[in-house]
Protein backbone atom coordinates (compact mmCIF):
# COMPACT_ATOMS: atom_id res chain seq x y z
CA UNK A 1 0.00 0.00 0.00
CA UNK A 2 1.12 3.63 -0.77
CA UNK A 3 0.80 6.10 1.89
CA UNK A 4 0.38 9.85 1.95
CA UNK A 5 -0.26 12.50 5.00
CA UNK A 6 -1.51 15.21 4.06
CA UNK A 7 -0.63 17.37 7.22
CA UNK A 8 -2.59 19.89 7.95
CA UNK A 9 -3.04 21.32 11.71
CA UNK A 10 -5.82 19.81 13.62
CA UNK A 11 -7.09 18.42 9.98
CA UNK A 12 -4.37 15.76 8.70
CA UNK A 13 -5.97 12.70 7.07
CA UNK A 14 -4.31 10.02 4.65
CA UNK A 15 -4.34 8.99 1.61
CA UNK A 16 -4.19 5.08 0.80
CA UNK A 17 -3.41 3.67 -2.15
CA UNK A 18 -3.63 -0.32 -3.24
CA UNK A 19 -5.59 -2.02 -5.42
CA UNK A 20 -8.85 -4.23 -3.88
CA UNK A 21 -8.64 -1.26 -1.05
CA UNK A 22 -12.63 -1.20 -1.53
CA UNK A 23 -12.96 -4.13 0.18
CA UNK A 24 -10.58 -3.23 3.16
CA UNK A 25 -12.89 -0.20 3.34
CA UNK A 26 -14.66 -0.84 6.72
CA UNK A 27 -11.16 -1.58 8.69
CA UNK A 28 -9.59 2.16 7.39
CA UNK A 29 -12.87 3.61 8.04
CA UNK A 30 -13.31 2.44 11.79
CA UNK A 31 -9.59 3.78 12.59
CA UNK A 32 -10.04 7.30 10.52
CA UNK A 33 -13.79 7.74 12.36
CA UNK A 34 -14.13 6.24 16.04
CA UNK A 35 -16.79 7.88 16.92
CA UNK A 36 -19.06 7.24 13.94
CA UNK A 37 -21.46 4.81 14.48
CA UNK A 38 -23.52 5.48 11.35
CA UNK A 39 -22.48 6.29 7.78
CA UNK A 40 -24.51 8.02 4.89
CA UNK A 41 -22.80 6.68 1.79
CA UNK A 42 -23.39 9.13 -1.21
CA UNK A 43 -23.68 6.85 -5.02
CA UNK A 44 -24.83 7.65 -8.47
CA UNK A 45 -26.75 5.20 -10.55
CA UNK A 46 -23.00 4.16 -12.47
CA UNK A 47 -21.15 3.25 -9.63
CA UNK A 48 -23.41 1.84 -7.22
CA UNK A 49 -24.45 -1.04 -8.69
CA UNK A 50 -20.54 -1.53 -9.53
CA UNK A 51 -19.19 -1.14 -5.95
CA UNK A 52 -22.05 -0.01 -3.72
CA UNK A 53 -22.53 -3.35 -2.13
CA UNK A 54 -19.03 -4.60 -1.66
CA UNK A 55 -18.51 -0.96 0.44
CA UNK A 56 -21.47 -1.62 2.72
CA UNK A 57 -20.79 -5.03 3.54
CA UNK A 58 -17.20 -4.19 4.73
CA UNK A 59 -18.51 -1.08 6.36
CA UNK A 60 -21.28 -2.95 8.08
CA UNK A 61 -18.95 -5.55 9.22
CA UNK A 62 -16.66 -2.76 10.48
CA UNK A 63 -19.75 -2.20 12.82
CA UNK A 64 -21.26 0.96 11.15
CA UNK A 65 -24.88 1.40 10.53
CA UNK A 66 -24.94 2.12 6.34
CA UNK A 67 -27.76 4.06 4.61
CA UNK A 68 -27.07 4.82 0.99
CA UNK A 69 -28.47 7.67 -1.27
CA UNK A 70 -27.65 7.32 -4.98
CA UNK A 71 -28.04 10.67 -7.52
CA UNK A 72 -28.00 10.45 -10.83
CA UNK A 73 -24.67 10.27 -12.57
CA UNK A 74 -23.95 13.32 -14.33
CA UNK A 75 -22.79 16.74 -13.80
CA UNK A 76 -26.23 17.82 -13.29
CA UNK A 77 -26.57 16.20 -10.22
CA UNK A 78 -24.20 18.77 -8.74
CA UNK A 79 -26.67 21.21 -8.22
CA UNK A 80 -28.69 22.72 -5.41
CA UNK A 81 -31.39 20.74 -5.49
CA UNK A 82 -29.58 17.22 -5.25
CA UNK A 83 -27.65 19.00 -2.10
CA UNK A 84 -31.30 19.86 -0.61
CA UNK A 85 -32.26 15.89 -1.26
CA UNK A 86 -29.16 14.85 0.57
CA UNK A 87 -29.92 17.30 3.61
CA UNK A 88 -33.09 15.70 4.34
CA UNK A 89 -32.08 12.32 3.61
CA UNK A 90 -29.45 12.95 6.26
CA UNK A 91 -31.76 14.17 8.80
CA UNK A 92 -34.54 11.26 7.96
CA UNK A 93 -31.45 8.66 8.56
CA UNK A 94 -30.96 9.93 12.04
CA UNK A 95 -26.94 11.13 11.16
CA UNK A 96 -25.76 13.10 13.79
CA UNK A 97 -22.88 15.49 14.41
CA UNK A 98 -20.29 12.28 15.62
CA UNK A 99 -21.46 10.38 12.04
CA UNK A 100 -20.19 10.77 8.80
CA UNK A 101 -20.88 10.87 5.18
CA UNK A 102 -18.80 8.84 2.35
CA UNK A 103 -18.22 9.81 -0.95
CA UNK A 104 -18.48 6.24 -3.31
CA UNK A 105 -17.80 8.02 -6.73
CA UNK A 106 -16.28 10.43 -9.29
CA UNK A 107 -15.83 14.31 -8.74
CA UNK A 108 -19.37 14.58 -8.93
CA UNK A 109 -20.12 12.79 -6.13
CA UNK A 110 -17.33 13.86 -4.25
CA UNK A 111 -17.89 17.60 -4.32
CA UNK A 112 -21.86 17.30 -3.97
CA UNK A 113 -21.70 14.70 -1.03
CA UNK A 114 -18.30 16.64 0.21
CA UNK A 115 -20.15 19.67 0.50
CA UNK A 116 -23.26 18.24 2.07
CA UNK A 117 -21.12 17.05 4.64
CA UNK A 118 -19.33 20.71 5.26
CA UNK A 119 -23.51 21.88 5.76
CA UNK A 120 -25.60 19.62 7.39
CA UNK A 121 -25.16 20.20 11.19
CA UNK A 122 -22.75 22.27 10.72
CA UNK A 123 -20.37 20.40 9.14
CA UNK A 124 -19.67 15.89 10.04
CA UNK A 125 -16.88 13.99 8.98
CA UNK A 126 -16.52 12.48 5.33
CA UNK A 127 -14.53 10.26 3.33
CA UNK A 128 -13.62 10.07 -0.59
CA UNK A 129 -13.48 7.16 -2.11
CA UNK A 130 -12.83 8.08 -5.58
CA UNK A 131 -13.68 5.63 -8.42
CA UNK A 132 -12.15 7.67 -11.68
CA UNK A 133 -9.37 8.96 -12.45
CA UNK A 134 -9.69 12.30 -12.45
CA UNK A 135 -11.33 12.47 -8.95
CA UNK A 136 -8.10 9.82 -7.80
CA UNK A 137 -5.45 12.26 -8.90
CA UNK A 138 -7.53 15.48 -8.23
CA UNK A 139 -10.94 16.27 -6.56
CA UNK A 140 -11.05 13.66 -4.06
CA UNK A 141 -8.03 15.67 -2.41
CA UNK A 142 -7.18 19.09 -1.50
CA UNK A 143 -10.79 19.76 0.79
CA UNK A 144 -12.60 21.60 -2.00
CA UNK A 145 -16.30 20.99 -2.02
CA UNK A 146 -18.97 22.32 -4.56
CA UNK A 147 -22.12 22.37 -6.09
CA UNK A 148 -22.58 24.64 -9.48
CA UNK A 149 -25.05 27.20 -10.06
CA UNK A 150 -27.05 28.17 -13.47
CA UNK A 151 -24.01 31.17 -13.56
CA UNK A 152 -21.15 28.57 -13.76
CA UNK A 153 -19.58 25.42 -12.04
CA UNK A 154 -18.39 25.36 -8.34
CA UNK A 155 -19.61 28.56 -7.16
CA UNK A 156 -21.60 27.64 -3.76
CA UNK A 157 -19.01 25.61 -2.29
CA UNK A 158 -16.82 25.12 1.21
CA UNK A 159 -13.22 23.89 1.65
CA UNK A 160 -14.06 21.10 4.27
CA UNK A 161 -11.14 18.55 4.42
CA UNK A 162 -12.28 14.33 4.33
CA UNK A 163 -10.83 12.45 7.63
CA UNK A 164 -9.73 10.02 4.84
CA UNK A 165 -9.46 9.24 0.88
CA UNK A 166 -9.20 5.40 -0.40
CA UNK A 167 -8.18 4.95 -3.67
CA UNK A 168 -8.70 1.35 -5.31
CA UNK A 169 -7.15 1.54 -8.91
CA UNK A 170 -9.00 -1.47 -9.36
CA UNK A 171 -11.93 0.82 -9.81
CA UNK A 172 -10.48 2.49 -13.13
CA UNK A 173 -10.53 -0.89 -15.04
CA UNK A 174 -14.45 -0.03 -14.99
CA UNK A 175 -13.98 3.14 -16.65
CA UNK A 176 -14.40 4.18 -20.57
CA UNK A 177 -11.63 5.10 -22.88
CA UNK A 178 -12.70 8.89 -22.99
CA UNK A 179 -13.41 8.82 -19.38
CA UNK A 180 -10.01 7.26 -18.26
CA UNK A 181 -8.92 9.96 -20.74
CA UNK A 182 -10.58 13.12 -19.13
CA UNK A 183 -7.98 11.99 -15.84
CA UNK A 184 -5.01 12.24 -17.81
CA UNK A 185 -5.30 15.57 -18.65
CA UNK A 186 -4.85 16.36 -15.08
CA UNK A 187 -2.33 13.89 -14.81
CA UNK A 188 -0.28 15.51 -17.79
CA UNK A 189 -0.88 19.11 -15.74
CA UNK A 190 1.20 17.60 -12.65
CA UNK A 191 3.86 17.36 -15.13
CA UNK A 192 3.57 20.84 -16.72
CA UNK A 193 3.46 22.49 -13.70
CA UNK A 194 5.41 21.06 -10.86
CA UNK A 195 7.58 18.20 -12.68
CA UNK A 196 9.49 17.66 -15.97
CA UNK A 197 10.58 14.57 -15.50
CA UNK A 198 7.12 12.91 -14.64
CA UNK A 199 5.99 14.53 -17.55
CA UNK A 200 8.88 12.81 -19.67
CA UNK A 201 7.49 9.63 -18.07
CA UNK A 202 4.29 9.77 -19.18
CA UNK A 203 5.22 11.09 -22.65
CA UNK A 204 6.54 7.44 -22.66
CA UNK A 205 3.71 5.48 -21.68
CA UNK A 206 0.71 6.62 -23.83
CA UNK A 207 -1.29 3.73 -24.28
CA UNK A 208 -3.80 2.81 -21.31
CA UNK A 209 -2.19 -0.36 -20.73
CA UNK A 210 1.27 1.02 -20.11
CA UNK A 211 0.21 3.83 -17.91
CA UNK A 212 -2.49 1.31 -15.84
CA UNK A 213 0.91 -1.07 -15.58
CA UNK A 214 2.55 2.17 -13.53
CA UNK A 215 -0.94 3.97 -12.25
CA UNK A 216 -0.20 3.39 -8.40
CA UNK A 217 3.14 5.36 -8.90
CA UNK A 218 0.81 7.71 -11.47
CA UNK A 219 -1.63 7.98 -8.66
CA UNK A 220 0.81 8.59 -5.61
CA UNK A 221 3.15 11.53 -7.73
CA UNK A 222 -0.31 13.15 -8.66
CA UNK A 223 -1.35 12.96 -4.83
CA UNK A 224 1.79 13.73 -3.47
CA UNK A 225 2.37 16.92 -5.82
CA UNK A 226 -1.53 18.11 -4.68
CA UNK A 227 -0.52 17.28 -1.09
CA UNK A 228 2.28 19.40 -0.89
CA UNK A 229 0.65 22.27 -2.46
CA UNK A 230 -2.61 21.84 -0.73
CA UNK A 231 -0.70 21.97 2.53
CA UNK A 232 1.08 25.08 1.99
CA UNK A 233 -1.80 27.01 0.52
CA UNK A 234 -4.79 25.27 1.80
CA UNK A 235 -7.37 28.60 1.02
CA UNK A 236 -6.37 28.68 -2.53
CA UNK A 237 -4.56 32.54 -2.14
CA UNK A 238 -1.55 31.93 -3.52
CA UNK A 239 0.12 28.66 -4.96
CA UNK A 240 -2.79 26.42 -5.26
CA UNK A 241 -3.83 28.64 -8.10
CA UNK A 242 -1.19 26.94 -9.88
CA UNK A 243 -3.24 23.83 -10.14
CA UNK A 244 -6.06 25.93 -12.26
CA UNK A 245 -3.45 25.59 -15.30
CA UNK A 246 -5.79 25.60 -17.84
CA UNK A 247 -8.58 25.68 -16.41
CA UNK A 248 -9.54 29.23 -17.22
CA UNK A 249 -9.67 28.76 -20.56
CA UNK A 250 -11.23 25.25 -20.04
CA UNK A 251 -14.40 26.68 -17.98
CA UNK A 252 -15.01 28.75 -21.22
CA UNK A 253 -15.10 25.68 -22.86
CA UNK A 254 -17.11 23.91 -21.31
CA UNK A 255 -19.62 26.98 -20.89
CA UNK A 256 -19.13 26.86 -25.01
CA UNK A 257 -20.82 23.35 -25.25
CA UNK A 258 -23.38 23.69 -22.65
CA UNK A 259 -21.54 21.40 -20.15
CA UNK A 260 -22.37 18.50 -22.17
CA UNK A 261 -20.73 18.50 -25.32
CA UNK A 262 -17.27 18.62 -23.84
CA UNK A 263 -16.14 16.42 -20.15
CA UNK A 264 -13.85 18.43 -17.59
CA UNK A 265 -11.24 16.84 -19.02
CA UNK A 266 -11.61 17.65 -22.99
CA UNK A 267 -11.68 21.06 -21.75
CA UNK A 268 -8.62 21.08 -19.27
CA UNK A 269 -6.41 19.61 -22.09
CA UNK A 270 -7.11 22.12 -24.76
CA UNK A 271 -7.24 24.94 -21.99
CA UNK A 272 -3.50 23.60 -21.50
CA UNK A 273 -3.09 24.35 -24.92
CA UNK A 274 -4.28 27.60 -25.10
CA UNK A 275 -2.59 28.99 -22.07
CA UNK A 276 0.83 27.61 -23.68
CA UNK A 277 0.11 28.99 -26.70
CA UNK A 278 -0.83 32.25 -24.98
CA UNK A 279 2.54 32.03 -22.55
CA UNK A 280 4.66 31.84 -25.92
CA UNK A 281 2.83 35.05 -27.34
CA UNK A 282 3.74 36.94 -23.90
CA UNK A 283 6.94 36.08 -24.06
CA UNK A 284 6.39 33.91 -20.66
CA UNK A 285 6.52 30.44 -22.25
CA UNK A 286 9.60 28.50 -24.57
CA UNK A 287 8.28 28.00 -28.04
CA UNK A 288 8.78 24.44 -27.64
CA UNK A 289 6.62 23.52 -24.60
CA UNK A 290 3.02 24.18 -26.96
CA UNK A 291 3.94 21.36 -29.69
CA UNK A 292 5.36 19.50 -26.94
CA UNK A 293 1.77 19.69 -24.84
CA UNK A 294 -0.35 18.75 -28.12
CA UNK A 295 1.62 15.72 -29.16
CA UNK A 296 0.93 13.95 -25.55
CA UNK A 297 -2.47 15.18 -24.90
CA UNK A 298 -3.29 13.95 -29.05
CA UNK A 299 -1.78 10.51 -28.55
CA UNK A 300 -4.02 10.55 -25.22
CA UNK A 301 -7.10 10.95 -27.47
CA UNK A 302 -7.88 14.19 -25.99
CA UNK A 303 -8.55 17.84 -27.88
CA UNK A 304 -5.64 20.39 -28.16
CA UNK A 305 -8.33 23.29 -29.24
CA UNK A 306 -11.73 24.05 -28.83
CA UNK A 307 -13.88 26.50 -30.80
CA UNK A 308 -15.10 29.24 -28.24
CA UNK A 309 -16.85 32.74 -28.54
CA UNK A 310 -16.02 35.89 -27.39
CA UNK A 311 -18.86 35.73 -25.16
CA UNK A 312 -18.08 32.70 -23.95
CA UNK A 313 -14.44 33.33 -23.21
CA UNK A 314 -15.91 36.73 -21.01
CA UNK A 315 -18.25 34.65 -19.51
CA UNK A 316 -15.71 32.35 -18.32
CA UNK A 317 -13.24 34.97 -17.24
CA UNK A 318 -15.45 37.05 -15.46
CA UNK A 319 -16.38 34.21 -13.04
CA UNK A 320 -12.64 32.51 -12.56
CA UNK A 321 -12.16 32.66 -8.88
CA UNK A 322 -8.26 33.76 -9.59
CA UNK A 323 -9.48 37.54 -10.99
CA UNK A 324 -9.73 40.12 -8.75
CA UNK A 325 -11.58 43.70 -9.94
CA UNK A 326 -10.46 44.38 -13.07
CA UNK A 327 -6.92 41.86 -13.69
CA UNK A 328 -7.31 38.33 -13.31
CA UNK A 329 -4.00 36.03 -12.80
CA UNK A 330 -3.14 33.74 -15.52
CA UNK A 331 -1.29 30.19 -14.67
CA UNK A 332 1.65 29.94 -17.37
CA UNK A 333 4.92 27.73 -17.91
CA UNK A 334 7.90 29.53 -17.59
CA UNK A 335 9.56 26.02 -18.64
CA UNK A 336 7.88 22.68 -18.91
CA UNK A 337 7.52 21.65 -15.03
CA UNK A 338 7.33 24.88 -13.43
CA UNK A 339 3.55 27.13 -13.94
CA UNK A 340 4.10 31.17 -12.88
CA UNK A 341 0.56 33.31 -12.31
CA UNK A 342 0.79 36.26 -14.52
CA UNK A 343 -1.06 38.86 -13.86
CA UNK A 344 -2.86 41.13 -16.17
CA UNK A 345 -5.73 43.06 -17.32
CA UNK A 346 -9.36 41.00 -17.82
CA UNK A 347 -9.71 43.20 -21.30
CA UNK A 348 -6.24 42.45 -22.36
CA UNK A 349 -6.55 38.36 -22.10
CA UNK A 350 -9.92 38.72 -23.96
CA UNK A 351 -8.03 40.92 -26.49
CA UNK A 352 -5.18 38.14 -26.59
CA UNK A 353 -7.59 34.84 -26.65
CA UNK A 354 -10.26 36.63 -29.48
Amino acid sequence: MKTLTVALPGRSYEILIQRGLLAQAGAHCRKALPRASRLFVVTDSNVGPLYLERVRAGLEGAGFQVTAHTVPAGEGSKCAGQLSELWEAMMAAGLTRTDAVVALGGGVVGDLAGFAAATVLRGVDFVQMPTTLLSQVDSSVGGKVAIDLHHGKNLAGAFWQPKLVLMDPDTLDTLDDQTFADGMAEVVKYGCIKDAAFFDFLAARLSRGELMAEIEHILYTCCDIKRGVVERDERDTGERMLLNFGHTLGHAYELAGHYETWSHGQAVAAGMCAAAKLGVRLGVTPAEVPPRLEGVLSALGLPTAISCTAEDYAAAVGLDKKGAGDSISVILLDKLGHAVPHKMPKAELLEELT
